[in-house]
């Protein structure tokens, strides 16, 4: 992480470490997106993975795992996009979360 106190830096500081979730595998999905995808998004999709990240844990893995969809449509919709790069990208280097 960079010393950049820009409030666009300050942001994406806060949440990275709100992605950081102690389980392995919210970590390897949430982590790479939010490093190689957030910045392309909409400010709408931008506040929907904020809003994401604000739920337990339980509820992102089930979500995330395929088993369950959010209710809500701006919920499912970054869901889908973390589960599709998740699934067209290459991880390897963040195995070692």
């Amino acid at each position: 992480m960079s010393d950049d106190t820009s409030p666009a830096a300050v942001r994406r500081k806060r949440l990275y470490w709100h992605s950081r979730r102690g389980m392995w595998e919210l970590d390897l999905l949430l982590i790479p997106f939010l490093e190689q995808r957030f910045d392309q998004l909409s400010d709408e999709d931008k506040l929907a993975y904020e809003q994401l990240i604000e739920g337990e844990d339980q509820d992102l893995f089930v979500w995330l795992m395929h088993r369950e969809w959010p209710e809500e449509a701006s919920q499912r919709r970054i869901v889908q996009m973390i589960v599709e790069h998740a699934e067209t990208t290459d991880n390897s280097a963040y195995r070692t979360l």
